[in-house]
């Protein structure tokens, strides 16, 4: 058996048998914990809620109601099957110009109309997944490499390197200031790159911060544009979450910073997406957009791997063109994100756990620094372990993201109904609850003790602790160690 395996392996290729999918990591691994056993209030009350997928699920009846307001949006209607074989047949590969335009307009609206951008610039792709994939085909040769601060989307190694071949700089950010990312910061690992003889070609950033839910304010993003241009190497802005604002500082794209900036603007890239903004990613809406016509031109030829299909073409056409619509849904998905964020970090504020100070996002940062044994990525994953198998939520841990400061989570808040909001809250108290009665009275041990803590929600265990082992998790998170460098603030 262990030949076939061995023998199976030589036949496919290094990208087929490598591990930068990335799903033998917790950020993966809670999903499964999930969808071997999910929560349902009357069906499976003592499941697995899933606190770990970024979706805005919170205007799905103000999409609803459109639809059926206007059926012939839709060839697969009786009022809009009359467009059904214009649609049907093969499109031009640049899209259709009513989706391209309507998505201009949308990006330009969530950046507070301070940038009009061009529809002849929109290129399609699969998602942001796609979208990110196709900009680094673009950009980089396998072994080139990219700074990006962190902590850092969990799966970016996989959506930027796993077939491109690019690897990853992580560059630290603390929490002493906020995470922001400084030039010392993107100096220090450009610097450490080079003298290990790694081309650097770019920075990526996600503008919204994922997993922070926090905006990068004016003067970082110049400092931003204005490294990359000294360095003449690439500016990446993943802006995919830019309508989730909800409240101040607003978001600014870098297409309005460029605006009054002395700089290259063909380093300047851009991808967007529908499905945080509008809440619809089984659509499979991505966008590159770059102020390069090279890369652009690129993209473009390279979009046929990953086309958005024409009847969601169509479909978003009509709604992303109707101003009134996209008006309201916008001030109402703000208004219920913000409510949804205050519900939910002032319900841990009240049981003694911190958040970070955040804006925007589907998720925001949780602090679990003091329930750990010691400060280590090892006790943390221990921790990670008890709230997946016990309390039951899959929230994810900081190492997933490359946060260099055990004890973080991102949680995700806007996937679930109020119930199910409140079932997690609840979950959580008696955790910290029982954790705090076990150690006593002590100030010295306010960290949890594993072997003591009894928990009522569930006494199965859902994961196989030996799939993630704690000397398992450096080698094998989403990128690979070596020879990544980490530069730190």
């Amino acid at each position: 058996m262990e030949f076939t395996r061995n023998n199976n392996r030589q036949l496919l290729s290094k990208v087929a048998t490598n591990d930068r999918h990335g799903e033998n990591t917790p950020y993966f691994e809670g999903w499964k914990a999930y969808d071997s056993n999910p929560f349902h209030p009357t069906q499976n009350p003592q499941g697995v809620i899933q606190m770990g997928l970024a979706e805005n699920q919170l205007c799905f009846d103000l999409i609803e109601k459109w639809l059926l307001e206007n059926p012939d949006a839709s060839i697969c209607t009786a009022e809009g099957v009359d467009r059904f074989r214009d649609i049907a047949i093969f499109q031009d590969y640049h899209g259709l110009k009513e989706f391209r335009e309507g998505v201009a307009k949308l990006m330009g609206r969530v950046g507070g109309n301070r940038v009009k951008f061009d529809p002849n610039r929109i290129v399609m792709s699969g998602g942001a997944t796609g979208a990110n994939e196709t900009v680094m085909f673009c950009l980089a040769d396998p072994g080139d490499a990219f700074l990006v601060p962190s902590p850092y989307y969990a799966a970016f190694a996989r959506d930027l390197g796993w077939r491109t071949g690019l690897e990853i700089v992580p560059v630290d950010c603390k929490s002493s200031n906020n995470f922001r990312i400084t030039r010392v910061a993107l100096e220090e690992a450009y610097e450490e790159a080079q003298r290990s003889n790694i081309n650097v070609k770019g920075v990526i950033i996600a503008n919204p911060s994922n997993p922070l839910g926090t905006v990068l304010d004016k003067e970082t993003m110049r400092s931003l544009v204005s490294f990359i241009n000294d360095k003449s190497i690439h500016l990446v802005c993943d802006e995919i979450y830019a309508a989730t604002v909800f409240g101040s500082p607003r978001f600014i794209s870098v297409a309005e910073i460029i605006q009054d900036m002395d700089c290259n603007r063909d380093l300047i890239h851009i991808v967007y997406s529908l499905s945080k903004d509008m809440g619809l990613p089984g659509f499979r809406v991505g966008i590159v957009y770059s102020f390069n016509d090279c890369v652009m031109n690129c993209a473009r030829k390279m979009s046929s791997f990953g086309l958005v299909s024409s009847q969601t073409q169509f479909l978003l056409a009509a709604m992303l063109n109707d101003e009134e619509f996209v008006g309201n849904f916008l001030r109402e998905s703000s208004k219920r994100l913000a409510k949804r964020h205050h519900v939910f970090t002032k319900g841990l504020e009240r049981i003694g756990i911190s958040t970070l100070k955040s804006n925007a996002g589907l998720f925001f940062w949780m602090d679990m620094r003091p329930l750990l044994k010691e400060q280590t990525v090892q006790a943390e994953i221990e921790l990670w372990r008890v709230i997946i198998n016990k309390v039951k939520l899959n929230v994810s841990p900081g190492s997933s993201f490359q946060c260099s400061e055990p004890g973080w989570f991102r949680v995700c808040f806007a996937n679930m109904d109020d119930e199910t909001v409140q079932v997690a809250l609840e979950r959580i108290r008696e955790f910290v609850h029982q954790g705090k009665e076990e150690d006593g009275a002590s100030e010295k041990s306010k960290h949890w003790r594993k072997q003591n803590l009894r928990l009522s929600f569930s006494s199965s265990r859902l994961y196989n602790e030996s799939l993630m082992s704690p000397h398992m998790i450096s080698p094998h998170s989403p990128i690979p160690q070596s020879p990544l460098v980490r530069a730190r603030t």
